[in-house]
């Protein structure tokens, strides 16, 4: 009796907005080979990495997805052998010639499944490479693996979900125009009410100094944030604006499909030209951040304008003086959540700690902390309430960090961390409340 392969679950039916035609069943495998083919031909860290790895273990112990649901198959060295054994089978004349002896396997509909299940529980956080001996990124494997995954028309809905957003709205949420300036009179009336002061969220002004790009659900849940922001500006005299067109400065593209990561970069530096911005400040998000840093100049061209984290904006006003704060404002006890786009991939690390050091009273390290720092286990595209049970897996040892500081507050200046860590901690019964870190900017600031 032939073993019924399982199907993947919670699929994109249609992807027909990105251009891709769902592959049938019984295509897959043949188009998984041409895909593969073309991605080691295309991208070198790719095949680089298939032809590298020692099988050490080294990076088996250092990650949260492994530690946290102890499947083998999670461990970086393992995942990577998902695809690294259909490699040598079809890409290496040992795989050729000796089959399983040269660790070589055949595709099937059981590899492919394994691929989609395995490589949408990697957050890309990339602390394996800081741990490899040879440098192997598992995060670039993952994202060319599930941009194969793509290509087969195998995306999760949720993921999905918010590249049309994204492509409709401008913004993974699917905030309409008249919904964001309902949102922004609304925070201009709390502000109103917070401050007694007339504090503009402005929205399309020509010719500012900065065009700021917040997450989204800045404007819908972590509001303090956007609040923080809009009181950092005012206090230290900067003219900005928001866009209506756009108010997203996360980039799903980067977790399954590069031509999604291009389309969106390229759009916020139209909108940037066409208001004659300065610069473009990026708001808390980590995965964005990265995109601007390690990836847009690359795939989009030299940028005309410079573009700096809201982190640096933050710093800046405080070290120059253009801004006053009381830290006594924040009096309860914080520790500091490294997001692993910032920290291992945003080379901001000593910047929010200067900041959070000028505006809280207690500031506590958490170990491990800065590059060694583990994952909130939502990053990656893995925010999606299907895998809830996998997510709180994969966030348990940053539960437990955070649970040794006996803070407070912990501070998470992205908006997948802002996300998941409030979910992470209530499952695992650690007693804070997350904040973004302009949330304690903006609580701090002197008027």
């Amino acid at each position: 009796m032939t073993e019924k392969i399982p199907a993947a679950p919670y699929l994109a039916t249609d992807l027909s907005f990105l251009g891709i035609k769902i592959t049938p069943p019984d295509k897959r495998q043949d188009k998984a080979l041409q895909l593969m083919d073309l991605m080691r031909k295309s991208r070198r860290t790719f095949a680089l990495y298939m032809e590298t790895c020692a099988k050490c273990g080294a990076c088996a112990e250092q990650c949260h997805s492994y530690l946290g649901t102890k499947d083998i198959n999670n461990m970086p060295v393992m995942r990577a052998e998902l695809a690294r054994k259909v490699y040598k089978r079809y890409f290496t004349l040992a795989g050729k010639l000796l089959g399983s002896r040269a660790g070589a396997e055949k595709i099937d509909d059981r590899v492919i499944n394994d691929w989609y299940k395995y490589f949408y529980q990697c957050n890309e956080c990339r602390r394996c490479a800081v741990f490899c001996p040879f440098g192997i990124d598992t995060a670039e494997i993952t994202i060319v693996m599930r941009e194969i995954l793509a290509y087969l028309g195998m995306v999760p809905r949720f993921i999905a979900d918010v590249a049309q957003n994204l492509h409709s709205f401008g913004n993974n949420m699917g905030i309409g125009k008249l919904a964001l300036e309902d949102m922004v009179s609304f925070l201009e009336e709390e502000l109103k009410e917070e401050t007694g002061k007339s504090i503009p969220i402005p929205l399309d002004q020509t010719g500012v100094e900065v065009l700021y790009n917040p997450s989204s659900s800045d404007l819908f849940s972590n509001t303090d944030s956007i609040i923080g922001v809009a009181k950092m500006f005012y206090a230290a005299g900067v003219s900005w604006t928001l866009s209506r067109d756009i108010i997203e400065t996360a980039n799903f593209g980067l977790f399954f499909h590069e031509p999604t990561l291009r389309a969106h970069n390229q759009r916020l530096i139209n909108i940037a030209k066409n208001l004659k911005v300065k610069r473009i400040v990026a708001g808390e998000c980590g995965h964005g951040w990265r995109t601007w840093r390690m990836f847009t100049e690359t795939i989009n061209g030299q940028l005309p304008f410079p573009v700096v984290h809201v982190i640096e904006e933050a710093l800046d006003y405080i070290r120059s003086g253009r801004i006053r704060v009381n830290k006594e404002a924040n009096p309860d006890p914080v520790t500091y959540h490294d997001p692993c786009n910032l920290a291992r991939a945003g080379d901001l690390i000593e910047e929010p700690r200067e900041v959070l050091r000028a505006v809280v009273v207690d500031f506590r390290e958490m170990i491990p902390n800065r590059e060694k720092s583990f994952c909130c286990g939502g990053g990656g595209g893995l925010l999606m309430d299907e895998i809830l049970d996998v997510r709180v897996k994969l966030g348990k040892a940053k539960a437990e960090a955070v649970r040794e500081t006996g803070a407070a507050v912990l501070c998470a200046p992205c908006a997948i961390c802002k996300a998941q860590l409030p979910v992470v901690m209530k499952h695992h019964q650690v007693e804070v409340t997350v904040k973004g870190l302009t949330d304690l900017v903006g609580k701090a600031i002197i008027l």
